[in-house]
């Protein structure tokens, strides 16, 4: 990639390890698949599939899956050449179960830390943050140092001027002492991100509503120009001071949902460079959530334009898949 970067992710990437079982625990699956993971690498991976030229800020231990990393990130259009190598620590795996409709327990294998936060201010590439039409952030990166104040530092070189900085809301418990403590990283950088994207649980870790209008609404008030309240079976809220957009949720049979979020989110960042109007914004990554809820694994699901079409027009997606 020589211009810069359309959508520049910064955060987790990693090995999923998903069982080709479904309906059975972990102790008595037999197959597994390996997949790139880590949801702002899938963001990065959406985004690609959708056309756009997208990187990825991150780490990767020195080892096996490291390499592998930096080859599926490639391998599906993602430019690896802010992704950084740890010679300290592994790159890590991800596990989970797969019991359909709603039940997908994951299974981080991260300690006593990861590369991806590890990755430091002196690691940045600040030039290529400030020239990206948008930067992705990640919560998961305010967990702990040094990739907090990379996150700062990233976040310094945006400023309100440069395009759109959108920070997804997604709480991991795993990565923190108690809510409390994410909440309040949260609110040292919403005032300094144009979007927030989060579901009903993650919003009160944020901002402590769950109501997804009373939600929105705090989001505004903290600072962002457009907050997303995903509401499950209820579908998605977008609001902004001047818009609101509710899109209904799509008739799909569930498989494995997670990476569906991270598809949404590609998607939703395709959306906002085209500066779509916001209903057709939502609606186009809803089907794209929709269309990865459908199916095993999460990066190689990633929708094309062409798909999410089809899913929009009554169709299969998955026919002949």
């Amino acid at each position: 990639m020589t211009e810069p970067a359309e959508i520049l992710t910064f955060g987790r990437a990693g090995v999923d390890i998903y069982p080709l079982q479904v309906g059975v625990g972990l102790e008595d699956v037999s197959s597994f698949g390996k997949f790139l993971g880590g949801t702002t690498a899938n963001v990065a991976v959406a985004a690609a599939r959708l056309g756009r030229r997208a990187a990825i800020i991150t780490g990767v231990g020195d080892d096996p899956f490291g390499r592998y990393v930096r080859r599926e990130l490639h391998r599906l259009g993602v430019d690896d050449r802010h992704v950084v190598t740890s010679t300290a620590y592994p790159t890590p795996v991800t596990f989970c179960e797969i019991f359909p409709p709603d039940d997908f327990p994951l299974y981080f294998y991260r300690k006593p830390s990861a590369p991806d936060l590890q990755v430091a201010p002196s690691d940045l590439d600040l030039d290529a943050i400030a020239d990206a039409g948008l930067l992705w952030l990640s919560v998961s990166g305010l967990s702990e140092e040094p990739s907090r104040a990379a996150h700062h530092a990233a976040l310094g070189a945006r400023d309100r001027g440069h395009g759109h900085t959108v920070l997804d809301l997604d709480y991991r418990p795993m990565f923190w002492e108690n809510p409390a403590a994410a909440t309040e990283q949260v609110q040292k950088v919403l005032g300094r991100v144009t979007v927030a994207v989060g579901n009903r649980e993650e919003c009160e870790v944020a901002v402590g509503e769950t109501d997804p209008e009373r939600a929105a609404d705090a989001l505004l008030d903290a600072g962002v120009e457009l907050a997303v309240v995903k509401q499950g079976p209820k579908g998605v809220l977008a609001k902004s001071r001047t818009e609101r957009v509710v899109s209904p949720p799509l008739p799909i049979s569930p498989y494995n949902g997670l990476g569906a979020g991270d598809s949404f989110g590609g998607s939703f960042a395709h959306g906002l460079l085209a500066d779509w109007p916001l209903d057709q914004l939502l609606n186009r990554a809803n089907a794209a959530g929709a269309i990865v809820a459908s199916r095993l694994e999460c990066s190689t699901a990633m929708p094309t334009s062409a798909e999410i079409d089809l899913l929009l027009a009554g169709g299969d997606p998955n026919e002949g898949r």
